[in-house]
């Protein structure tokens, strides 16, 4: 991956992260198997475990822990409210953004 994908990755992941959890609860590896899966295959699992407690901290995400077979209980996470009013929010700016950047694009043509 890029410098240029790792810098925009930056300012998405989390949201991206939410839009995930949106659809099911899921915990951190799954996460990390979902995201290789649609092709950000460069994604650190320790990235995504840095996100999940910063999203955790900020309020957005329900966590419950599930007993393992291997070793100590899961992390599951869900959206909650909060964090649903936050993803809509992160899809409106994503929106925004997109339609200005073809828009240049187009221009630029």
């Amino acid at each position: 991956m890029g410098k240029q994908m790792t810098e925009m990755l930056k300012g998405t992941l989390e949201g991206i992260i939410l839009a995930i959890l949106s659809a099911r609860r899921a915990y951190g590896y799954e996460i990390t198997a979902l995201l290789r899966n649609q092709g950000f295959s460069d994604i650190a699992e320790g990235t995504v475990y840095a996100l999940l407690v910063r999203i955790e901290q900020k309020g957005l995400v329900d966590v419950e822990k599930i007993p393992s077979e291997k070793g100590p209980p899961r992390k599951v996470y869900s959206i909650n409210a909060r964090g649903r009013d936050y993803l809509e929010e992160f899809w409106r700016t994503w929106t925004f953004l997109a339609e200005r950047l073809e828009q240049l694009n187009t221009e630029r043509k």
